[in-house]
């Protein structure tokens, strides 16, 4: 393998980062939504994740539990503490991630655009926000 065909394999990892918060006032959290929402906005996430999969970009891809189950470990002075929380001023919260391997900046972005549009209440892209980081790697 030359070094041309080595530079050309490096892909880079990046961490996709879903966070929840309802689109709009008013917006209808998930419990209110119709059973039929609720599989058309799984549906997508399958599909999306096959897709993933397919294209061999995929690394991983987690849903989370809700801020209600979240407890804080601290360990100050050789004790540790274990708290409930932590409690956002807002709605906002980690719902779930990805960890995909893309070649480009521009494919994790479109990935990123994909998911924003996933459909919500009444079947209405729901403009989820993602943050997108690159994943470091080691020093070799």
């Amino acid at each position: 393998m030359s070094t041309n065909d080595a530079l050309e394999e490096i892909t880079v990892k990046y961490m996709l980062m879903m966070s929840y918060v309802a689109p709009e006032p008013g917006y209808p959290e998930m419990s209110e939504w119709s059973p039929e929402e609720i599989g058309a906005h799984i549906e997508f996430m399958t599909v999306l994740d096959v897709d993933l999969r397919e294209a061999g970009e995929l690394v991983v891809a987690e849903g989370l539990s809700g801020p209600d189950q979240v407890r804080v470990v601290k360990v100050r002075d050789g004790a540790r503490t274990v708290s409930d929380g932590p409690f956002p001023e807002t709605k906002e919260f980690l719902a779930g991630f990805w960890i995909v391997d893309v070649e480009t900046d521009e494919r994790v972005l479109e990935i990123a655009e994909r998911i924003s549009a996933a459909p919500g209440a009444g079947g209405k892209p729901m403009g989820i926000s993602l943050e997108v980081r690159p994943i470091m790697s080691a020093p070799v």
